[in-house]
């Protein structure tokens, strides 16, 4: 055994990617047994690895850990990006909502049905723009330090960045109002660990597009 986490997960984003992302950025070497055909998901399922029956699920430490939530908290807190205490660990817990928040609407629209898709784009780029970018950059301007928690990295960071570029690749100009927010994502993605990450070749995802979730389809059949 390596002793490296192992991520169980299609080819994809989806949600798994942030937890790619936080143990990448923690510095972690992890492996991916991908999910490729419905019999790969119905071993998983019979052997009693996934206790609700469902993915993303990483082998760590021993355990078979299901629900991402669960599994971004453990990583943090294992590798210390979560806070000194419980005042910034709430923080924490409340910015990496309102990133989930606004991050599961942009994960979701490769889904969208065509006739819907510019309507929901349309409400993306207001929620961006009116709603959680502002949010985001006021913090940081609020206490004029590097990072949104302690002026130290932490999960909330890292989870941010990852939604900058998912921002990014939807409408380049949508950050063009958030000088803070721009210079967070420069700081973060110049980290050794997570510039790494960011290089052709390393195990983050490509955006999803039509081939990605056909292949989601057949596995997950939805």
């Amino acid at each position: 055994m390596s002793g490296k986490p192992i991520l169980h997960y299609f080819n994809g984003r989806g949600r798994m990617e942030c937890i790619r992302w936080l143990l990448a950025a923690a510095g972690v070497e992890f492996e991916e047994k991908l999910i490729e055909k419905p019999e790969d998901l119905d071993k998983l399922k019979n052997d009693g690895s996934l206790l609700f029956q469902q993915v993303p699920m990483v082998e760590i430490d021993g355990m078979n850990l299901v629900q991402t939530r669960a599994i971004l908290n453990y990583i943090a807190t294992k590798y210390n990006l979560y806070g000194k205490d419980i005042k910034e660990r709430v923080l924490i817990d409340m910015y990496s909502e309102g990133v989930a928040d606004l991050g599961e609407m942009i994960i979701l629209l490769p889904l969208c049905p065509a006739a819907e898709k510019d309507a929901k784009v349309t409400l993306i780029r207001e929620k961006t723009t009116n709603r959680f970018l502002p949010a985001f950059e006021n913090v940081l301007k609020s206490h004029g330090q590097d990072y949104l928690v302690g002026n130290k990295l932490s999960r909330a960071d890292i989870h941010l960045v990852e939604l900058l570029y998912y921002v990014e690749e939807l409408d380049p100009s949508l950050l063009a109002n958030f000088p803070l927010l721009k210079a967070l994502k420069a700081r973060v993605s110049n980290l050794p660990t997570v510039k790494k990450f960011l290089q052709p070749g390393s195990q983050r995802k490509p955006p999803t597009d039509e081939k990605k979730i056909e292949e989601a389809r057949k596995v997950f059949k939805f």
